[in-house]
């Protein structure tokens, strides 16, 4: 199959846009990686589900938020990287106490709608860096709240076309993931909370907010945490992991671990993938040789090496 040519086609038909051999290091949070081999930014459904079912290609397909837990790698992605549009960004109240939000809308965007609508239980969401989509399938949580504890229900879209909802007790959610499959892709998610004192509710994102500005880096090329904390194996956290194994002023080329928080791995400007792909994995030999502890990345890597 020519994709440049399939690519070239499919532009005429659709309203989104679609190029082939796309630059992702404006779209991931470390500024890093190479090419995707197909993007697209659909500007409705009907243009998502065009898409799906006149691509006559068997290429992978990764749906891909504000990239801000994505390392891809220097040889870019061999696949599809779909961006969903402003179309999948709506929020709106379907009564008191519950909230519709696109895949694509922002976490804080979330937290915030909820606020000014006096409904408690998502003030959370305003200190995760990511979007909707990617919050839900990794079931995002912070300071002792997660999606799953405020999660309704869900629509995603197959790869053949076919909308579906699915109820939040039909999902599998467990610490950072759940078991929804990689073919769904999620359109919007149904959202639950408690009718609360609009300046209580702000009161306790303020909170939330200063607790980690005082605890994480901001303002730098990061992707947050890099590792799960490994909540079965001990106590500790993977940060406290980090530090036991002596890792804290570690770097490889450009890829560096944070000075204020030792699971947040920083590109310092230079850096490539592999110098973070190499220092993730060092880390991690090092903690398991430390303490015997396998740590699992929080954040997720894809793409091939260059």
């Amino acid at each position: 199959m020519n994709i440049p040519k399939l690519v070239q086609d499919l532009s005429k038909k659709l309203s989104g846009k679609i190029y082939h051999q796309y630059d992702m290091k404006l779209l991931n949070w470390f500024n890093l990686g190479g090419p995707a081999k197909v993007f697209f930014k659909p500007n409705t459904l009907e243009d998502l589900i065009f898409f799906l079912k006149n691509f006559s290609n068997n290429l992978p397909i990764i749906v891909l938020g504000v990239g801000s837990n994505t390392l891809i790698r220097d040889g870019g992605y061999n696949g599809v990287i779909i961006k969903l549009g402003k179309y999948f960004s709506r929020l709106s109240k379907l009564d008191n106490n519950t909230i519709i939000a696109g895949a694509a809308v922002l976490d804080k965007q979330l937290s915030n709608f909820a606020k000014e609508n006096s409904i408690a239980g998502l003030e959370f969401l305003s200190c995760i860096p990511g979007s909707i989509g990617g919050a839900i399938r990794m079931n995002s949580g912070c300071y002792g709240f997660d999606i799953s504890k405020c999660i309704v229900s869900i629509q995603t879209l197959d790869h053949n076309g076919i909308v579906r909802t699915i109820r939040s007790e039909k999902i599998n959610f467990f610490y950072r993931g759940s078991d929804l499959s990689n073919d769904q892709i999620l359109l919007s998610g149904t959202f639950k909370g408690e009718k609360k004192n609009k300046k209580k509710i702000k009161e306790k994102m303020e909170e939330l907010s200063a607790y980690k500005k005082k605890s994480q880096p901001t303002r730098i090329k990061t992707c947050g945490s890099t590792f799960e904390n490994p909540i079965h194996q001990t106590q500790k956290k993977a940060w406290e992991l980090i530090k036991e194994a002596q890792c804290e002023n570690m770097k490889i080329g450009g890829a560096a671990i944070s000075e204020k928080h030792s699971n947040f791995f920083v590109n310092q400007g230079s850096a490539t993938s592999s110098d973070m792909e190499n220092l993730i994995n060092l880390v991690r030999e090092r903690v398991f040789n430390t303490s015997g502890i396998k740590l699992e990345l929080e954040l997720q890597i894809i793409g091939e090496k260059k």
